[in-house]
Parts: structure tokens; sequence; C-alpha cells
């Protein structure tokens, strides 16, 4: 079976599946996390190299307050928790959004857990964390302006390279797929120029087993990719 070397995951469908259930949604990012925990040994059984996983947008700032404190500290807890893990020697961790719109405290446990693992290998994850797609142009457009205005680059020299080297991410998904919906939601919206999109709308995140994720991997391997070619 071909693997994707990079796989982008589009978290979606917490806190559906909590009322469904009728729970309150703060479970359902609590099932939710524990999903992601096991995504990540998927990930490591099958040798995918690089993981971008969606885990909270700019917009998700906007979530009502108790569940917003609820998932502010759930990410203290699973970050924690990952930085205890046994294996992190094999795993290189790194975030990308606007992290400084988070509190200090959980932007301290970030920079440790990225300091922590700067040179472990093979498999890397990416956290996407108050992250938007176009907040990450504009980001990169502000950053390459700059350079401009202090004469550290020409112009006439920006191209595809420039771009990539200004994003949040250097990096492009194979695979991406997505739980709940039938949309990237702004999702590396550079990144994901030719990246294969795998949409699962009848499943929400938390309810996602072991066997629909080798299904998508079957999937893209029977793919035939040619990149507009």
């Amino acid at each position: 079976m071909k693997i994707p070397k990079h796989l982008g995951i589009i978290l979606d469908g917490n806190r559906r599946f909590a009322k469904r259930l009728m729970q309150n949604p703060e479970k359902g990012h609590e099932w939710g996390y524990k999903k992601v925990k096991e995504l990540l040994k998927w990930c490591k059984e099958f040798k995918i190299k690089e993981l971008t996983v969606y885990a909270f947008s700019l917009e998700n700032f906007d979530r009502p307050k108790q569940e917003f404190n609820y998932i502010m500290k759930l990410f203290k807890k699973a970050f924690n928790e990952l930085s205890k893990e046994k294996d992190l020697d094999q795993t290189k961790i790194s975030f990308i959004g606007r992290i400084w719109m988070f509190s200090k405290d959980i932007q301290k446990i970030m920079l440790n857990l990225v300091e922590k693992t700067k040179n472990n290998k093979p498999f890397k994850v990416n956290f996407a964390m108050a992250y938007s797609g176009r907040a990450e142009i504009i980001d990169a457009v502000k950053k390459i302006a700059e350079q401009i205005k202090y004469n550290k680059l020409d112009p006439n020299s920006i191209d595809e390279n420039i771009i990539n080297k200004n994003l949040y991410l250097n990096s492009n998904p194979d695979l991406i797929i997505r739980t709940s919906e039938t949309r990237l939601s702004g999702f590396l919206l550079w990144q994901s120029a030719y990246s294969e999109l795998i949409f699962l709308p009848n499943k929400l995140w938390p309810e996602l087993t072991k066997q629909d994720f080798i299904s998508c991997l079957e999937e893209y391997s029977n793919r035939n990719r040619r990149f507009g070619k």
C-alpha cells in the first residue's frame, strides 16, 4: 500500500457527537482528544512521516466562554501528557498559527514541547492552533513586505519558494482527511493545492475507527496523482 508521507487531518464533530449522546459539548472535546491520541499511534504504525492536525481555528475563539475555558484546560492537559510520552524521543512537535493569541501559560507549555522535541525523528506532528489559512497567507505577505522594506529581498525574486519559506508550514500534505463535513474550512489553503482529499461526512471525529483510517489510506493508495501533468 502506498502511504502518504504527510497527512493532514481536520478534526470535526466533537460537539455534535456529544449532543447525539445527550452530553455537554465539553465531553465531546474530551472524546475528541482521546481519538487524537489513537491517531498518533496509527500514524506511527503505518510509518507516516508527518501529521498536521487542525486542532483550533481562529474562529474557535468565539466559542461560548464555558466551552472555550474547558478546551483551554484540555489543551494544557493534552500537551503536558504528550511531553511525558515514553516514545516522545521519536516525535518532533511544532505549532502553526497565531500562537500569541493563547494565554501565556499555554504558550509556555507549547514552546517547552517544541524545544524538548526539536531534534527528534522520524515522526513530525504539527498542531494548527489559532490557525486560519487566510491568516497564514496574510502573515506571510507581511513578512515578505518587511523583508522588501529593509532591502533584504528583491520583489522580482518572489516565487513559490519564497512564499513557502514565509508560511507557517513549509510542507505540503499528500492527503487531507476531514470528518463530518465536505469542505477544507481554510485548512492549509496554499499547501493543499495538490493534496488528495477524502471527506467522511457521515463520521464525527470521536467515532472514527482504525478501520476507517485504513480505508482512507487504501483509497489514497489507489489514486493516480498526476499533479496536473
